[in-house]
């Protein structure tokens, strides 16, 4: 017996009898049988339940996935670059508001109404704008920002750690997928 002739033997092909070579399937036959049990395979996952479909109407394909794991750098770049718009946004709408807030006069409308409250024989120096002026506020914002930047990126990061320890454990979040009827 030859050398290849144990080897085939002795491995998962042992079906040809012991004096014949063992003849391997050519490549076409051997694509198509991967293929085809790929497409059995999603034949299965798409219709999970086994039921037959209904043949006057085509049902919407569908796919089955598990999100088994999340970049964690990918995370940090897309959360930092959210977190940076969400500071940009929100100090242009403060900038707005006290704007528009100060175009309506409403400081001096608070101003005149505390002048008359605290008014006694003496005229008041209260100014609001002293308290909450534009450049006060705008610099809070600013400060409120950037440290809101550098929390979501360190929160959105450390989550997706925190998922990948999770979907590692447990096998991730299995997600259905169809395609719409149209």
């Amino acid at each position: 017996m030859s050398e290849r002739t144990a080897g085939a033997a002795s491995g998962p092909r042992s079906a040809a009898p012991a004096d014949a070579t063992a003849v391997r399937p050519a490549l076409k036959a051997r694509i198509s049988s991967v293929l085809s049990g790929a497409a059995s395979e999603h034949r299965n996952n798409a219709n999970p339940e086994g039921t037959p479909r209904p043949t006057g109407r085509t049902q919407p394909r569908r796919a089955r996935l598990r999100l088994s794991r999340i970049d964690p750098w990918s995370v940090m770049k897309a959360s930092f670059l959210l977190s940076i718009a969400f500071g940009v946004v929100t100090f242009v709408a403060v900038f707005m508001v006290w704007s528009v807030l100060g175009a309506a006069g409403v400081w001096d409308s608070i101003n005149a109404t505390v002048a008359s409250v605290i008014e006694g024989d003496q005229p008041s120096d209260f100014d609001v704008t002293n308290y909450v002026g534009m450049s006060r506020v705008l610099g809070f914002t600013l400060l409120i920002s950037v440290v809101d930047v550098i929390l979501l990126t360190a929160i959105a990061t450390l989550a997706a750690f925190l998922y990948n320890m999770a979907a590692a454990l447990l096998g991730g979040i299995e997600v259905t997928l169809s395609e719409e009827d149209r």
